[in-house]
């Protein structure tokens, strides 16, 4: 479980989730401890791409419930091709400010998005910048 905001340098975005609790009712899975403004479920279709951008001061962490994310990202600025990390069922990985960052679905993907600041569509638009890490 993270409790703080990671730093932009040194870029590692797996997160390292702890174990579940578990007893005779079922497990509590900690994601993240953190304070936090947004939380959404996404759908990606097999072979489509999202982000592509960067946030100014925006942070989030995303939690694959099914299938799998290639995640591109790069610090931004840099002009090193991005690396790629591939985030399966049940991994978490974190995106920090000012990290040019991509995701491409190689199949049907269902993921939360832990954020921390508001979702809606005005203020997401006004903290991100768009760049192209990958095309289709």
């Amino acid at each position: 479980m993270i409790n703080k905001k990671k730093e932009t340098t040194n870029i590692e975005p797996l997160v390292n989730l702890l174990p579940p609790y578990t007893d005779e009712r079922g497990a509590i899975y900690p994601l993240v401890d953190a304070t936090m403004q947004s939380a959404v479920l996404i759908t990606s279709k097999k072979g489509s791409i999202r982000a592509n951008h960067y946030h100014k001061t925006d942070w989030h962490y995303c939690y694959v419930l099914e299938g799998i994310i290639e995640y591109y990202h790069r610090p931004h600025g840099s002009k090193d091709e991005p690396e790629c990390v591939m985030v399966k069922k049940g991994e978490m990985m974190y995106t920090p400010p000012m990290v040019d960052h991509a995701m491409l679905f190689p199949e049907d993907t269902v993921f939360l998005t832990l954020g921390g600041n508001p979702r809606d569509q005005e203020t997401y638009e006004a903290d991100i910048e768009r760049v192209e890490l990958i095309t289709s």
